[in-house]
């Protein structure tokens, strides 16, 4: 893997939390789905890393991010992942295997930004007992995107150019052994995993229903998985305009 590979998936990782685009680093970039299409672009293979994205994905499908707190990084997950999975062509399962300990990783980054960044809110007060809102708008904003364009981009080139040479011997000295079978048989567990997360939250009386037409149009129809989520879309637009006209007859003003 190249340097120049290895920074512009660093730059992508950043961009997935940067304060850029509205916001679409947290609901697209972020998405292991798309951060393996990416970096598969970035190392010449994006079938087989929207292929191992998707997988990843699977995984964090019951993933939410509660009052600041970070359970798990899917971003480091799906482009450092997906990136040391291509580097060193591993399987699937493997990449999942590879995955997980990254995402948990990403946590610890998670917890030290968000320390640092308290020290700017207290810069922002000086600027604010100045009367200065110019600087108050900038340090809510410029350094941590400053730091964490800075750390993002130094964690994915230190874990890529260091870990896929070491990933490559330790496959070498495993080769042979059942210590892959052991990875394939953990990455093939894991999308289990976020499959039953996601379950937990379907699985009421006024979802329930929608799964289970989902189920017999690919059951009884053979629809594409295509043709189910266009269905999905038009079902949830369905249900939350019949949700809202509820609402509004049930406002008294």
């Amino acid at each position: 893997m190249s340097w120049i590979q290895a920074l512009l998936v660093g730059i992508l990782y950043y961009l997935s939390d940067a304060p850029w685009f509205f916001g679409e680093g947290y609901y697209v970039l972020q998405r292991p789905v798309v951060a393996g299409f990416l970096t598969g672009l970035v190392m010449g293979r994006p079938v087989e890393g929207a292929v191992i994205g998707a997988t990843i994905n699977l995984i964090y499908l019951g993933h939410l991010n509660v009052g600041g707190s970070m359970p798990s990084d899917m971003a480091i997950a799906g482009y450092i992942g997906t990136a040391l999975a291509l580097a060193t062509n591993v399987s699937t399962e493997v990449a999942l295997a590879i995955a997980v300990p990254l995402g948990l990783f990403g946590t610890i980054w998670w917890v030290g930004k968000m320390t640092i960044d308290s020290f700017f809110v207290h810069w922002a007060d000086s600027f604010a007992a100045k009367g200065d809102e110019k600087g108050v708008m900038l340090m809510n904003w410029l350094p941590s995107a400053v730091m964490m364009l800075v750390f993002k981009v130094i964690v994915a080139l230190v874990i890529l150019m260091a870990g896929v040479p070491l990933m490559e011997t330790f496959l070498a000295a495993v080769e042979g052994t059942n210590v892959i079978n052991a990875f394939s048989v953990v990455g093939g567990l894991l999308p289990a995993l976020g499959i039953g997360l996601n379950l937990r939250a379907i699985l009421k009386m006024d979802t329930l229903p929608f799964l289970l037409i989902g189920f017999l149009l690919v059951a009884y129809f053979n629809l594409s998985i295509v043709g189910v989520a266009l269905f999905g879309l038009a079902f949830a637009a369905v249900y939350l305009i019949y949700n809202n006209k509820e609402e509004d007859v049930g406002y008294d003003g």
